[in-house]
């Protein structure tokens, strides 16, 4: 891997997807088809938990980047919710409150208390 002083990604801790076909770019609607970027991906994030259900999507135009802090908060939210069903609200983060999954707003309010 490129250093990141070299405009790289450094070293990763996991793998990492390469799509030179485009396959999965067009299976996921993030493939820019037409214009002077044609054939490049949206800047796109797909969280999928282990029964390939997907938890959680982004895509942003070429020109504006993503947040690996987020991305990370969101795979815990997403891992959090498929172990203990509860709600991880905005901004939430590992070891924060959590609320319970309802559609009774009387539980929903326990949270805010």
């Amino acid at each position: 891997m490129t250093k990141l002083e070299d405009g790289g990604i450094g070293t990763l801790a996991f793998p990492l997807l390469s799509d030179l076909t485009k396959n999965i770019s067009k299976a996921y609607n993030c493939l820019i088809t037409e214009g002077q970027d044609a054939g490049v991906s949206l800047r796109a994030t797909y969280i999928i938990d282990p029964k390939g259900i997907l938890c959680h999507y982004s895509q942003n135009q070429l020109s504006v980047g993503r947040s690996v802090d987020e991305i990370f908060r969101l795979v815990e939210a997403c891992q959090f919710h498929a172990e203990f069903g509860d709600v991880c609200p905005a901004n939430w983060k590992k070891g924060a409150p959590t609320m319970k999954a309802s559609h009774d707003e009387d539980k929903t309010q326990d949270y805010f208390k």
